[in-house]
């Protein structure tokens, strides 16, 4: 629980400070089991923090408010919303002069050093895991080393961030750092940084874990999406799921399915790709990852602005067939979720070669579509008529509690406005404080 924004919301609505302290006292008595005298005093003392800091209006303390919730845009949730919202993100940071940067909206960054392409990239832990340290550790750097990988990429480090909230057992950075090494030390790739925080520091309360992982590599050959030709074919690899499903098999009671995510398969066949002579005639790589294909084809097609088409009877084959029934059991959509198979676009006799090379090191793979000139567009290709292949608004439901959240609709188009007025606000305060210090 976020104290702070407790104490200024309440405050906002005009409630007397008596009554927020009282109420904000009850709260922290239920979750940290102490004295309500003392309760009392923490209150006060957060009241304190919060009326100093409230009523500012300097640019440099103020920003502009969209009036729009991470949750109701849905940012974080690998769909329409929060792609939007990334490429407002790319927008503020403008061009980098990046060999690869924010604006191709790909798995890593790319500059160039010393003669070698240097690639880094990061990925939050699933933030259902909070609870599973070892599992999210785990998944989280698989998810980076992915990222890497697909670059075209030798991952050389690790950097780790982790916060615990001031409730959380201290065991839990332990446990999460052991996930993380785990698949450190069978990759050869060394954690060799990071941060551990509290949340928030004294203003969060309860045992809520969060942080992420990130990777830097090197690579003389890059992958990137944007690369991608027409008459190239996707090759896709078979995919168990990471953290996602690792999350629906948990919180839907199919613990016997979380064991199908702990493998090394992607890895496997990355690193094999990245150590055989197939790597310069790779035009792209990704990993199906972000909304599922639905999200990860509809991003290659805008970036590299030509047509991806998918066949829905060869995907439904590389899926786990344990993950696979769970998914129909639940009716969660397979193209819409993180399924963490590794995809290969490549023209017709590379891609022969690369799934020859995964057939001997026992990584299942098939072709799945091909790339076409014409519109900018992902086509799912069903019962052999095509369809539209468009991500949703969020990536395909996969808890009860996403489900729930799910029914809500939102005016997509009303946000989006709102969206765009508080980039060009944060852009047009980069700029200001950028002149000022520059003068």
């Amino acid at each position: 629980m976020d104290v702070e924004g407790y104490a200024r919301r309440n405050l906002k609505r005009g409630r007397a400070s008596q009554d927020i302290i009282s109420d904000l006292a009850d709260r922290i008595v239920e979750i940290k089991g102490i004295s309500r005298e003392y309760a009392l005093s923490f209150a006060k003392a957060v009241l304190v923090e919060v009326t100093a800091t409230s009523d500012f209006t300097s640019d440099i303390l103020t920003y502009e408010k969209a009036g729009v919730t991470m949750g109701a845009f849905g940012v974080g949730s690998r769909g329409t919303g929060d792609f939007y919202a990334h490429r407002k993100i790319a927008e503020i940071i403008g061009k980098s002069g990046a060999t690869v940067g924010v604006e191709d909206m790909d798995d890593a960054g790319v500059v160039q050093a010393g003669g070698q392409f240097i690639v880094c990239t990061v990925d939050g832990m699933h933030s259902r895991l909070s609870d599973f340290p070892y599992l999210a550790g785990f998944h989280v750097t698989r998810a980076t080393l992915r990222d890497c990988y697909v670059m075209g990429a030798r991952p050389v480090m690790l950097f780790s961030d982790i916060h615990v909230a001031d409730d959380g057992d201290v065991a839990k950075i332990f446990d999460y750092t052991a996930g993380v090494t785990t698949v450190g030390e069978l990759t050869g790739v060394p954690l060799v940084s990071g941060s551990t925080l509290r949340i928030g520091g004294d203003m969060v309360i309860g045992d809520r874990m969060t942080g992420c992982v990130g990777t830097v590599g090197v690579a003389d050959h890059i992958t990137a999406r944007r690369q991608a030709a027409p008459g190239d074919l996707l090759l896709m690899t078979e995919g168990a799921g990471g953290g996602t499903i690792a999350t629906t098999a948990l919180y839907y009671g199919y613990q016997d399915v979380v064991d199908r995510t702990i493998n090394l398969t992607f890895l496997r066949a990355a690193d094999a790709i990245l150590k055989s002579d197939l790597l310069g005639s790779i035009h792209a790589m990704t990993d199906v990852t972000n909304g599922g294909l639905r999200g990860d084809v509809h991003e290659m097609a805008k970036t590299a602005g030509l047509r991806f088409i998918v066949e829905e009877e060869a995907v439904q084959g590389l899926v786990d067939p344990d993950v696979y029934r769970m998914l129909m059991d639940l009716e969660i959509d397979p193209l819409g979720v993180s399924i963490d198979a590794l995809l290969i676009i490549a023209e017709p006799d590379v891609i022969s070669k690369a799934k020859a090379l995964l057939s001997d090191i026992g990584v299942t793979s098939s072709v799945i579509g091909r790339v076409e000139e014409g519109r900018a567009e992902p086509v799912l290709m069903r019962n052999g008529k095509e369809e539209e292949f468009n991500p949703r608004f969020r990536e395909a439901a996969y808890t009860p509690l996403k489900k729930l959240v799910e029914k809500e609709q939102q005016d997509f188009e009303s946000m989006k406005k709102e969206v765009d007025r508080a980039a060009q606000a944060a852009i047009a305060k980069k700029m200001r404080v950028i002149e000022r210090l520059m003068s």
